[in-house]
């Protein structure tokens, strides 16, 4: 079977309520599992970069635009209460040193390593301590980036699975290059999974007909809806529709 995860990521614009409906999205299509991101943002940014101008709802600039789209810890206990009454995996890529520690408190099944924190050792090493089954995107990446993340979570006997991803929002289907799940799982002997920013379903099918281990999608509540990920998502029909074909692909 593929593992389906629905990236709720920051589209939940900072508020719980849109949260909870797109975990119920993710519970209601039959998901196994939602995704969150997590930033300290002084450990993220730069000073400058926070100061910099950004029209938001949340005020002029960049600080006040990220920061609008962080949950703190009393949501977090939220979530992780909403998802086991909704009985759903949830899990999250930690984007620095301080976000990995916060989300020790939880007890997560999972862990995900961005496709940006490939390269970042330290963190790396940080989650390998966990002993996690370890979600792995490969966005952007050179092949040698995926041979020092292969290395670091081998060396330390920590379970991971890569996922192949192409880091653009939205992607383009002509882009999908879907011929490196083959190529990853037959360089590094592991599961592959597939981490899609494409509007449309096709691709989504295309890799789980190719024996993909998981499948990892942005969701949104409406694709309208303020934030740069919206449009790189698929709405609550197109989830259930997906999820319901994955499965049967996964049979087939």
């Amino acid at each position: 079977s593929i593992y389906t995860c629905a990236e709720i990521g920051i589209n939940h614009n900072g508020d719980m309520s849109s949260c909870k409906q797109l975990i119920d999205v993710a519970s209601d299509a039959g998901c196994d599992a939602v995704k969150f991101q997590k930033r300290d943002l002084d450990q993220v940014y730069t000073q400058e970069f926070l100061g910099s101008p950004r029209e938001s709802p949340w005020g002029t600039t960049q600080r006040e635009q990220k920061a609008g789209l962080e949950f703190g810890l009393p949501e977090y206990q939220e979530i992780d209460q909403y998802c086991k009454d909704n009985n759903i995996d949830w899990y999250a890529s930690a984007w620095d040193l301080n976000s990995q520690e916060f989300l020790r408190q939880f007890d997560c099944k999972y862990n995900k390593v961005a496709s940006a924190m490939i390269v970042y050792d330290d963190l790396l090493r940080m989650i390998t301590e966990e002993g996690k089954h370890t979600f792995i995107s490969t966005g952007m990446s050179k092949i040698e980036d995926i041979n020092n993340v292969v290395d670091i979570f081998r060396n330390a006997g920590c379970p991971f699975e890569l996922m192949h991803c192409v880091s653009t929002y939205p992607m383009d289907e002509k882009n999908a290059n879907l011929n490196c799940i083959n190529t990853l799982r037959e360089k590094f002997d592991c599961d592959v999974g597939y981490s899609g920013h494409e509007p449309g379903l096709a691709v989504s099918y295309a890799a789980a007909a190719m024996g993909i281990s998981s499948l990892e999608r942005h969701i949104t509540l409406n694709r309208s809806m303020y934030g740069s990920d919206q449009a790189a998502s698929i709405e609550p029909s197109g989830l259930r529709q997906l999820v319901g074909a994955v499965k049967k692909i996964a049979l087939a």
